[in-house]
């Protein structure tokens, strides 16, 4: 990945990142199932449905079906070849911009993730509009294509309502790129530079779990996505 036109970390961003996405994509339904239950401001949404993550997979499944986990699936998926592709792009030429190819600075890395995590998360807001309500609605929207949801929202609500939550989600996904990206790129960096690995398929999967630390980060940003 030497020149600043490279388009290998954009295509391979985006393709990592709807794997990702569509292998896990039930228990996300099941996280937004459970963070809209029991308010107030709905009356849709004021019956606590679910006991935990088991609970609510086992409900839905029960109750609406195995295709009601992938309810969103297709605005999910337009949102990952979009937010992780740019976020991934963004992330590593920034990086190249700032400092040289071989160096790791954390700092710099932070900022290059801060950058990325606004600026993809922003750009992909409306899928990921369309995604949570799709998900969040056991019927109507259940029945009705992404491209049917993209013209209800826009007659409703205004170009406007494709950017509701803007400003939280970005942040979030400031905070998650911020730590995830760094961590992974240093631990790589210095497995290499103290002969522990070499540039290797193990040394990559060995830095992955390493970003699992990110674990903590998203525990840390969930209020901002509530």
């Amino acid at each position: 990945m030497g020149d600043s036109h490279d388009w290998r970390p954009f295509v391979y961003g985006g393709f990592s990142s709807c794997t990702a996405e569509f292998g896990t994509f039930p228990i996300d339904t099941t996280k937004t199932r459970l963070q809209i239950q029991g308010q107030k401001l709905d009356g849709r949404f004021t019956v606590v449905r679910y006991n935990g993550m088991f609970h609510a997979l086992s409900r839905i499944t029960r109750e609406e079906g195995v295709r009601a986990l992938y309810s969103g699936i297709w605005p999910a998926l337009l949102r990952q070849s979009t937010y992780g592709t740019i976020k991934f792009g963004i992330y590593y030429t920034l990086k190249k911009w700032i400092d040289h190819p071989e160096v790791e600075d954390m700092m710099t890395n932070i900022f290059c993730g801060i950058i990325a995590g606004v600026v993809s998360s922003a750009i992909a807001n409306p899928t990921d509009v369309l995604k949570v309500r799709m998900q969040a609605c056991s019927t109507s929207l259940q029945q009705k294509s992404m491209f049917e949801c993209f013209g209800d929202v826009y007659r409703q609500e205004g170009i406007s309502g494709l950017w509701r939550g803007v400003g939280p989600t970005a942040q979030r996904a400031a905070v998650i790129t911020a730590v995830e990206l760094p961590i992974y790129d240093i631990c790589k960096h210095r497995l290499i530079q103290g002969n522990l690995m070499g540039d290797t398929v193990s040394n990559h999967f060995v830095s992955m779990v390493e970003r699992w630390t990110g674990i903590r980060c998203n525990l840390g940003s969930n209020p901002i996505q509530l």
